[in-house]
């Protein structure tokens, strides 16, 4: 079996869990938020990569893949990404029936950093 790319791995859940805040804000949210909410995180991913891409050529940086083989604890560091959008999933469960499109906006900014992130890894390997 191959293995699977960390950086990779890394998007696919932080993906699983901006999938649950978009259900959680959908469920317990404002009525009617569902496809808002969806159409919001297509448009911030779509948007935010090649915008990312060309401010950093524009600024001359240029940043690594998040997880390195050679070092093992940027993949604790980077869970950080996925438990942050799960813990924002549990916000609309408790505090139910408030708008929150900010939320998603945010959690995609994470999940789109996660993606380049992966693309990153994939080009460099």
């Amino acid at each position: 079996m191959k293995r699977i790319e960390p950086n990779l791995l890394l998007a696919i859940t932080t993906g699983i869990a901006l999938l649950l805040l978009i259900l959680t804000a959908s469920v317990f949210g404002q009525p009617g938020g569902a496809l808002k909410y969806a159409i919001v995180v297509v448009v911030v991913v779509v948007a935010f990569i090649p915008l990312n891409a060309m401010f950093r050529k524009r600024m001359g940086w240029d940043r690594p893949p998040m997880i390195h083989p050679a070092a093992a604890s940027t993949a604790a560091w980077a869970s950080i990404f996925p438990m942050m959008v799960m813990l924002s999933a549990a916000i609309p469960v408790f505090w139910p029936g408030h708008d929150y499109g900010l939320l998603i906006i945010i959690a995609g900014l994470w999940f789109g950093v996660t993606v380049e992130s992966a693309i990153k890894a994939r080009q460099a390997g």
